[in-house]
């Protein structure tokens, strides 16, 4: 029997709304699970945190041997909702909704797919928003995270549920990032592994781009410390909108950019106002529209918190550097690249492959998206989640 608590009996957050899930709204797919029951989790760091609570979807039914299960681990900006339309309770549709379902690439017929909202996060797991013990959302006093922390939360679900071993680890960009943590923490704990458009750690370009996104978030005078959550104004939404469009420009290629200015351009020329085709007020407007979007669905502290959580993940870190660590995978292991990703760069992964022991598969999806390409090439995904799976 799979665990899982009401969505009333999440603890409420505080009633003035920011972006992201909050206590009271529709749970749509969503499932929550206390993965320590009562007791805390207890971080990297030596702080207690919890107890937690995990928001999960799931798709397909376990087998009697417990041995089809797929872990599915999103990127920054997703969330549990990998399938399904948008709608109630969900803003927007999963972001592999064409890859999931009977007689898919991710066949829910074959296997049963469990997608957990990141420890930390801000669509139903416990994070920033969430209430600490005197029943007020942490806000500045939320710990820090590390993705070991993250990926020992989602044990801890795994245990919940039965799940001994996973017949597959996936994940893209920071969800990579975990993924690869599964295998070399618990290396018994999956078979497979797939990599897209993730790294080891982030490169100090990498770190100058996420520092300029908090920066801008901790600089919105509605950010007050991170304790915005009782406040009036609605919180760093301009800071958060800020970020978000700093963070695009390592989202998407040059070339997409282009493509997305022409089209900006076309629709200010024809809009409601014509005008002539203004290339900064075309992708000024673009990146807005961007922000905003994200400001309705997520959290600023959130934000912040996995920033810095990717800034300071190194899977080498304690364990004797890179090749020691990599040396504890024992999964079949397959890398993809995005072949216009900014954000991770090819090479990142091509030598992320080349350094696993017994060697690893490697892919590139041929794209002008950029790193969003591990989202929208679903056509090039299909046949290598074929070959992952079996």
């Amino acid at each position: 029997m799979i665990a899982v608590v009401r969505a009333s009996m999440v603890p409420a957050a505080a009633s003035s709304r920011h972006g992201g899930w909050r206590q009271g709204d529709p749970a749509g797919q969503r499932l929550f699970s206390r993965p320590f029951g009562d007791q805390p989790l207890i971080l990297e760091s030596g702080q207690s945190l919890g107890p937690i609570t995990l928001a999960w979807e799931r798709w397909g039914e376990l087998n009697a041997e417990r041995s089809n299960a797929i872990l599915l681990l999103h990127g920054f900006s997703g969330d549990s909702h990998a399938a399904g339309p948008a709608g109630v309770g969900h803003a927007s549709a999963g972001w592999w909704d064409r890859l999931i379902g009977p007689g898919q690439a991710l066949d829910s017929e074959r296997f049963c797919l469990i997608c957990p909202n990141v420890l930390g996060g801000c669509q139903g797991s416990t994070g920033p928003a969430s209430p600490a013990a005197d029943g007020r959302p942490y806000g500045s006093r939320f710990p820090l995270l590390s993705i070991r922390d993250m990926v020992a939360a989602e044990r801890g679900l795994a245990d919940l549920l039965g799940i001994e071993r996973w017949h597959a680890v996936i994940g893209g960009s920071m969800g990579g990032m975990r993924a690869l943590e599964w295998a070399i923490g618990s290396p018994q704990r999956l078979e497979r592994l797939l990599l897209i458009a993730t790294a080891a750690s982030c490169s100090a370009d990498n770190i100058a781009v996420h520092a300029c996104q908090i920066q801008a978030i901790r600089q919105d005078p509605h950010f007050c410390g991170g304790d915005y959550y009782d406040q009036p104004g609605g919180g760093p939404q301009a800071g958060l909108a800020l970020a978000r469009a700093l963070a695009q420009q390592t989202y998407v290629s040059a070339t997409e950019m282009e493509r997305q200015l022409g089209a900006a351009g076309e629709e200010l020329e024809h809009g409601d106002k014509p005008k002539p085709a203004d290339p900064e007020a075309a992708i000024t407007a673009l990146l807005e529209r961007q922000g905003q979007e994200l400001v309705q669905r997520f959290d600023a502290n959130s934000y912040i918190g996995l920033a810095r959580a990717m800034n300071r993940h190194d899977i080498g870190r304690g364990r004797g550097g890179l090749a020691a660590a990599l040396a504890h995978i024992s999964a079949q292991v397959s890398v993809v690249s995005v072949s216009s990703d900014r954000l991770f760069p090819p090479g990142r992964q091509q030598e992320l492959a080349a350094a696993i022991p017994g060697g690893a598969s490697y892919t590139s999806l041929n794209s002008d998206l950029g790193h969003d390409g591990f989202l929208e090439e679903l056509e090039q995904l299909r046949p290598i989640l074929g070959r992952v799976l079996g």
